[in-house]
């Protein structure tokens, strides 16, 4: 068995002296393992890390061996966004995420579309790079059968006015029909659904402190729910550090 593939690097654990059994979010394979011999080797120092591109060629006496993997640098992304703590911990976050949520050897071409784009955004000069974040973590419980309808209100049908989401139904509430079960509700941040603003009589938190709490409830709750552990550690260190920045400065780089 064999097959040549672009990925992204999810994780890797040491195996041995020198080999590691390492992570990929493939193209057209989904998360698939192998083992990479000579992994901390020079050659390959910098290039097995979270959120890299990679080209991989995986070799296996049968399908259902974890077989082993050759590895060709492609993009070195981590590189490129080592000095901002913040960019490097949604970075971490996104392949821990893909790494503990997603079934092995099952295809995803749309998220891994979406990630790439992903860590473009959080590559580039751009102001906006965490609400792309938040809204690849919709995009991620979505594809795993867990999105959440933010399209108009459960309560009433209405399609203005959204501030709220259903932590039961996952569903947009409007603030009107929202209003009496608000401390039950969680908030919903415009820039998820293509607007600008807070809406009024809403919540007192920030819009990405907002969209952490309602992206990570439903993280939790349907992917997450059965992982020892829970949500993997490394979101919740994005999250810290991403409002701590924020909070400090009033801007996100």
């Amino acid at each position: 068995m064999e097959w040549t593939d672009t990925g992204i690097v999810l994780s890797l654990r040491r195996h041995g002296e020198t080999s590691a059994v390492v992570s990929l979010l493939t193209a057209e394979r989904g998360r698939h393992a192998g083992l990479a011999r000579g992994a901390f080797a020079k050659r390959l120092r910098g290039v097995l890390m979270p959120g890299n591109a990679v080209r991989a060629t995986w070799r296996a006496r049968t399908e259902d061996h974890l077989g082993s993997l050759l590895i060709e640098p492609m993009v070195a992304r981590a590189g490129f966004i080592m000095d901002d703590p913040a960019r490097l911990a949604a970075l971490n976050s996104a392949c821990a995420l893909l790494d503990g949520g997603l079934m092995e050897r099952e295809a995803h071409p749309a998220l891994y579309r979406a990630t790439e784009a992903l860590f473009d955004a959080l590559s580039a000069a751009t102001d906006d790079w965490a609400e792309a974040y938040f809204a690849w973590e919709l995009g991620f419980l979505a594809e795993l059968g867990f999105g959440l309808d933010l399209s108009r209100c459960a309560g009433d049908g209405r399609t203005d006015d959204l501030g709220y989401v259903s932590p039961k139904s996952a569903r947009a509430v409007s603030l009107e029909a929202g209003a009496p079960y608000r401390d039950r509700m969680l908030p919903l941040p415009r820039f998820l659904i293509g607007e600008r603003g807070r809406p009024p009589a809403n919540h007192p938190g920030t819009d990405l402190a907002d969209a952490a709490e309602l992206t990570g409830h439903f993280l939790e709750r349907h992917v997450f729910t059965h992982r020892e552990g829970g949500i993997p550690a490394s979101r919740g260190r994005f999250v810290e550090i991403l409002l701590r920045e924020h909070t400090t400065s009033g801007v996100v780089r």
